[in-house]
């Protein structure tokens, strides 16, 4: 048995789950490991498999962020099959605590701890310190958050604002979405900037250029992009790239981010080089009269793969401020 009583904190996505360990005293993850959401029926026998691979532990509370919507005991994921009850989790774990918020939630939470090794600036000035932060990020869907100023701390958004509708700037832009149109009834900013956003990307365009519309995975619509081997899938790529600078752009005015804007999630790390020479920047920026207020706004790609445990792990302190489902074991 480890000799020390422990709490679990995960990232639950579409795609995969993150888990560690942290201690009652400090918040250091220990123990880290990541599982595949499909290989498992529920939530709860993947954190088992989990907590199997570690032999006998003392586990005392935990804090579980997911990619849905925090409201009530019962919860669904928006991109996957999972759907749990929050106090049966709780019991079925033995715990005395649990507490649920949503994924970019506890990545907004972590914000504050991410210093320059682990982020990589994109553009604009210098971020302000008293002002709030905003924080986006595609995956297997689009995930959002913010981060506000709050009597000396911070209070973390709960945010849908990936499913908000998107228009097109241009004319190419336009056209692709027409087509997308025919597949979807609201066409939102996850839509298109996702890993099945991108893949619908390319799909719309090749139905435009070649006049069949052609599937491939998102992974094979970056990796020909990224080797310049499909104009299609550069153009995918690109239209991607361009449209998550004009969400985020949206995103800071709507918030007032000047502290900062942070593109979070696996996909923009992975074209990293494609992502710095595309049109996202510009895109930020290009709105209107306040194009010169978004310039000075600094963007940073967060460059590390565990910052939303690390905000799990903030969230079961004490006086945690910010939203989410707890469930605590009756006295």
């Amino acid at each position: 048995m480890l000799d020390k009583r422990y709490n679990l904190v995960a990232d639950i996505g579409g795609t995969n789950a993150r888990f560690a360990l942290v201690g009652d005293a400090d918040r250091n993850l220990n123990e880290i490991r990541q599982l595949a959401c499909a290989d498992y029926p529920t939530l709860i026998d993947a954190i088992r498999q989990y907590l199997s691979q570690l032999g006998e532990i003392r586990l005392h509370r935990a804090a579980i962020s997911v990619a849905s919507p925090v409201s009530g005991d019962r919860l669904a994921m928006t991109n996957h099959s999972w759907r749990f009850s929050v106090q049966e989790t709780r019991e079925a774990l033995g715990l005395g605590y649990l507490k649920v918020l949503n994924d970019y939630t506890a990545l907004a939470l972590a914000l504050p701890g991410l210093g320059e090794d682990r982020c990589i600036k994109t553009g604009g000035g210098e971020s302000l310190p008293a002002y709030p932060k905003a924080v986006l990020g595609p995956g297997t869907g689009l995930g959002v958050s913010g981060l506000m100023p709050v009597n000396g701390g911070w209070l973390p958004l709960q945010s849908e604002g990936g499913h908000v509708s998107y228009g097109a700037l241009n004319e190419r832009e336009f056209d692709v979405i027409q087509v997308i149109r025919k597949k979807l009834d609201h066409v939102s900013a996850e839509s298109l900037v996702s890993g099945p956003g991108l893949a619908l990307l390319y799909e719309a365009i090749t139905a435009l250029d070649l006049g069949e519309a052609r599937s491939l995975k998102p992974a094979e619509v970056s990796d020909l992009a990224i080797k310049g081997q499909c104009k299609q899938a550069s153009e995918a790529m690109a239209l991607f790239c361009g449209i998550l600078g004009s969400v985020a752009g949206n995103l800071a005015l709507t918030l007032g981010a000047r502290g900062g804007v942070y593109i979070g999630g696996g996909i923009v790390r992975r074209i990293m080089d494609f992502f710095i020479a595309s049109s996202f920047r510009e895109r930020f920026e290009q709105h209107g009269r306040f194009t010169g207020y978004l310039r000075e706004i600094p963007t940073y790609v967060i460059d590390t793969d565990y910052a939303a445990l690390e905000g799990a792990a903030l969230s079961l302190a004490d006086d945690y401020p910010g939203p989410g489902v707890t469930s605590r074991k009756p006295d």
